[in-house]
């Protein structure tokens, strides 16, 4: 025999309120069709189950047997919508969000700050990221956004995952201040890559996608770099750079300004990475992520800004 829960739960309603009619009211449904399914209750369990009487109804054994373990589903039911809603809440106050450092450092800091005037009690947690584990941390639930770069194509997310692009961050060149390229020409001259061809380079680890970028640039001017320094951080790299040994290409974002150092724009050829912030595509759940993503959206402009002013 298979049991239906709401049949249980209208027996149990009839108990409570000792009518069909009171029971129709507490489920929101017409007195016709408390007794339509009472009907059909008897029929599925083969028994009868409520006595009608003039002064409203009543259960048989069977339907009082029946109507206990309906209170339970009622129960179950009321304390089920509590903590969905208890839930639900939560998360529409929790933002859990990834990110690679440079943005971390730049990026989220005023999106962040934005977001606690408006959200005061917003649950927000923060953890270092790969880019190439944003997609998938967001995919399987671990965080509600995730600011991720890419040096080539953007991602190919699945269905269940929007990548929104949040800013095209061009990349530099990064030499020691006393470099004949830069105490020969005017601040912000321009080089071209080919100018570049007998230096010294602390590059990014081989394998990487800033690494690739820069291999196939240095291809197409004619040369293969001659790499002095790997390393796996932009902060290292201009670190060393500081030291008068090589120089290196580094995201715009990512410029520390290391005394001794300085950085001229690529002329040819213009390198970039963009930025994205990943989200899932349904959001309803969790709002605080499309809020974020729009913040962030508001930074990436005022650094754009920033970024084409004179200085």
């Amino acid at each position: 025999m298979t049991s239906d829960p709401g049949q249980l739960r209208l027996l149990a309603m009839i108990d409570r309120h000792g009518s069909l009619a009171g029971a129709a009211h507490a489920l929101g449904v017409t007195p016709a069709a408390v007794t339509q399914q009472v009907a059909r209750a008897e029929r599925d369990w083969n028994a009868p189950l409520v006595v009608r009487g003039p002064r409203g109804a009543s259960l048989t054994a069977a339907g009082a047997l029946l109507a206990e373990h309906g209170r339970v589903v009622d129960e179950q039911t009321e304390q089920a919508g509590e903590r969905l809603a208890a839930l639900l809440g939560r998360l529409s106050l929790r933002l859990r969000v990834g990110a690679f450092l440079a943005a971390a450092l730049h990026l989220l800091p005023p999106a962040l700050t934005a977001l606690r005037h408006r959200y005061p009690n917003a649950d927000v947690s923060v953890e270092d990221l790969l880019s190439d584990r944003g997609v998938e941390r967001v995919t399987t639930g671990e965080l509600d956004v995730a600011v991720i770069a890419s040096w080539a194509l953007p991602p190919e997310p699945p269905p269940s995952i929007t990548v929104h692009t949040l800013l095209r961050d061009p990349m530099v060149i990064v030499l020691p201040d006393d470099h004949p390229l830069v105490t020969g020409s005017p601040d912000g001259t321009p080089l071209r890559l080919e100018q570049l061809r007998d230096e010294s380079w602390v590059t990014i680890l081989a394998g990487h996608a800033a690494r690739e970028q820069l291999d196939r640039a240095a291809t197409g001017a004619g040369f293969t770099p001659r790499i002095r320094f790997q390393t796996a951080s932009y902060d290292l790299a201009q670190a060393l750079v500081g030291t008068g040994y090589g120089v290196a290409l580094v995201s715009r974002l990512a410029l520390t300004r290391v005394p001794g150092t300085t950085h001229r724009p690529l002329a040819d050829p213009v390198l970039h990475r963009d930025l994205h912030a990943v989200t899932r595509s349904d959001t309803t759940l969790t709002p605080l992520a499309d809020v974020f993503r729009t913040l962030l959206l508001d930074v990436a402009a005022d650094l754009r800004g920033a970024w084409s002013s004179p200085g």
